[in-house]
């Protein structure tokens, strides 16, 4: 009887804990990118003041995903419920780095919740955020300076 007991309380242990275990999934697409080169960088941050990020150092989560007729989707699975935001760079020539120019990057770059960037708008973590607390799909905009 003790071990039956002791079966029973390992089992509803077991249940519960893989209950509370709920992951959600984030789908980031991006379309009219200017060429089918290279990749897609799909980045994810999760915490206040890792953007803007350079030389990707303080991603939460990465992904990269090849074109496709100018467009690329990528989903993020089993994140816990949180707040994020995405950073997507157009990674024409595949070397994993934000290509730059004198000041402003050369390849195509997007952030979640904005839609252009200049010295007036640039991206932080607070801008781009959002709440993910079920099954979400975004969409985020290139751009090309």
């Amino acid at each position: 009887m003790k071990k039956v007991i002791f079966i029973m309380i390992v089992l509803f242990s077991f249940i519960s804990v893989m209950g509370n275990e709920v992951g959600y999934s984030l789908t980031v697409r991006v379309d009219s990118l200017c060429n089918s080169k290279g990749v897609v960088r799909y980045s994810l941050y999760n915490v206040d003041g890792s953007l803007p990020d350079e030389n990707f150092e303080k991603y939460y989560r990465q992904l990269d995903c090849r074109i496709v007729n100018g467009t690329a989707s990528i989903t993020f699975k089993n994140l816990p419920k949180g707040e994020y935001a995405v950073n997507v760079l157009h990674d024409e020539d595949s070397n994993g780095k934000i290509k730059m120019g004198w000041v402003l990057p050369t390849e195509g770059i997007g952030f979640s919740n904005m839609k252009s960037i200049n010295p007036m708008n640039r991206p932080s973590f607070e801008k781009a955020k959002f709440v993910l607390d079920k099954d979400k799909t975004i969409d985020v905009k290139i751009i090309y300076m």
